[in-house]
């Protein structure tokens, strides 16, 4: 504003001072020269004064260096708003009515307020005109926007989601490289571990403690219940010792075993019952019979006997399975299983005497179950823990049948079929000794055509065949070969013995007989003779 300008707002002034009265004048037009030269002068208050040094009337605030809205430009996100003007008094106090006044376009009567330069940044350069060559940080300032923080750039700080989300990736970022060397270092680690057997005193992994009872049709089960009746026999004679077998036929004390067992102390020896909890006792020889290869044996002063029950060996199957009790180089209370792997087996045992008298005859069932030196006399054991056979003999690599020699077990186990051994044991005990089947003739051993021939001769220069006996009252000749047993191939006068010692005295046999090439079939009952 120039001098002129103020001297005319004086005059006015003091015009009004003397009158009582005065008005304001109206706003310079924006642009002129009063306004280009005075600062930004709004309406003048009731209170505000001139300028006493320069006659210039003083500005409601300072000018804004920064360019500010609203008394700077308008903001890049929202338009500035409105200047307000204030209106011109008439003289009578009535407000003027104007039109609006276009965005823009210069307010008629309004004083130009001059717009100072804008500072520049620290750093920052301006053109020749004072406009900087890089804009400013504010502005992109908008007092109408959110409140949210500015960085140095203008740009917007990070809201609270960004920044969790952020944090997420950094705390899983942080995750994977913690896991990876944890990996790494624990694989170094085990490694070492591993390799040096760990650190301080090694505790092994071990399974906790299980219920002692087994399903009583298990190995186990059976062999809890029928342990207690098998006993273990050392035999001691004037030449010979041996170890078997056996186990308890009733309360009476008496004892099943094989003959070969007990032969030692046949002609007077000493024989000793060891039970399964560790006592002992006594025993003495009630019957034995060399043919059946059985015994039994009796022990007194022994109370809490248990007997074992016994099957039928009729029912037992090829494939069955079995339990093998015994004291295999004396080592009692053996346990093993198996199956029936055969049945009707014929096989002969002994024979050490050379004239045949302690030759054993067995229609045998066969096992797998291993069956070794000292399981002789013991039980084999059904799926129920029945006896349906008594342990007898071994087939051994590189020999016939073996029962006291030390060969091993091959899985080729023999027993004598508990049905013939119920009738004999009970013979034995009764009367002390046990009868045999016959059919009343004198057999061809040398004979080595298919079949069972009858000599022609007898022993010691008798018949061949027995006046009166069952054969020749069924019409059997010296000479021929018989063939059939039942229906049953027999191969060899071994052979026709042990299928006749599988019946009892009495029993009805069909036998087939071959005569001059010519077959015909003969029944007979059998006849009875004693055993030695």
């Amino acid at each position: 504003m120039g001098t002129g300008g103020g001297a005319d707002v004086l005059a006015k002034r003091a015009a009004a001072d003397g009158d009582g009265d005065f008005e304001l004048e109206r706003p310079a037009t924006v642009g002129t020269a009063q306004g280009e030269a005075a600062g930004h002068i709004g309406p003048r208050q009731g209170g505000d004064e001139p300028d006493a040094l320069d006659g210039r009337a003083k500005a409601l605030h300072d000018p804004d260096p920064y360019n500010t809205p609203p008394y700077g430009g308008p903001g890049p996100w929202a338009p500035a708003p409105p200047v307000q003007h204030p209106a011109v008094t008439s003289p009578h106090g009535a407000a003027p009515q104007s039109t609006p006044t276009p965005p823009g376009a210069p307010v008629p009567g309004a004083t130009a307020m001059p717009v100072p330069p804008t500072a520049p940044m620290p750093g920052g350069s301006t053109d020749p005109s004072g406009a900087p060559s890089s804009p400013s940080p504010w502005q992109n300032y908008d007092p109408w926007a959110p409140r949210v923080p500015f960085q140095q750039n203008g740009a917007a700080l990070p809201g609270t989601e960004q920044r969790r989300a952020r944090g997420r990736k950094a705390l899983v970022a942080a995750g994977a490289l913690i896991a990876l060397v944890s990996g790494g270092v624990g694989g170094v680690v085990g490694a070492a571990w591993e390799r040096d057997g760990g650190i301080g005193e090694v505790r092994l992994p071990q399974a906790g403690k299980e219920p002692a009872g087994r399903a009583p049709d298990s190995v186990a089960g059976i062999a809890a219940r029928a342990l207690p009746s098998v006993v273990t026999l050392h035999v001691k004679g004037a030449s010979e010792e041996g170890t078997g077998t056996g186990f308890v036929l009733d309360g009476r004390g008496h004892i099943l075993t094989n003959n070969h067992v007990v032969q030692p102390a046949a002609a007077g020896g000493e024989i000793t019952v060891t039970f399964n909890g560790g006592q002992s006792a006594k025993a003495t020889v009630v019957g034995r019979d060399t043919g059946y290869d059985l015994a039994v044996v009796k022990v007194t002063g022994v109370r809490g006997l248990t007997p074992l029950p016994l099957g039928n060996s009729d029912n037992v199957e090829v494939g069955d399975p079995v339990v093998a009790i015994g004291a295999p180089f004396d080592l009692a209370g053996t346990v093993t299983s198996g199956i029936i792997s055969a049945k009707e087996r014929p096989i002969t045992a002994g024979g050490e005497k050379g004239d045949g008298s302690d030759v054993s005859y067995v229609d045998a069932l066969q096992t797998d179950a291993p069956i070794n030196p000292g399981n002789s006399g013991g039980p084999l054991l059904d799926g129920k823990g029945r006896v349906v056979g008594i342990n007898s003999a071994i087939r051994s690599a590189g020999s016939g049948s073996d029962q006291s020699g030390q060969a091993g077990s091959i899985g080729l186990g023999f027993a004598i079929p508990v049905n013939q051994a119920k009738r004999v044991a009970e013979e034995l005990i009764n009367t002390g000794k046990a009868t045999h089947p016959v059919i009343g003739v004198t057999l061809d051993m040398n004979y080595t055509g298919d079949g069972a021939r009858v000599g022609a001769k007898g022993t010691g220069k008798g018949p061949a065949v027995t006046r009166g006996g069952a054969g020749d009252k069924a019409g059997i000749k010296p000479g021929d070969v018989i063939t059939e047993v039942d229906g049953v191939r027999v191969h060899s006068g071994e052979e026709l013995i042990i299928r006749t010692r599988a019946h009892r005295p009495g029993d009805r046999l069909e036998l087939t007989v071959v005569r001059g090439g010519a077959e015909r079939r003969i029944t007979l009952v059998l006849g009875s003779a004693d055993g030695s």
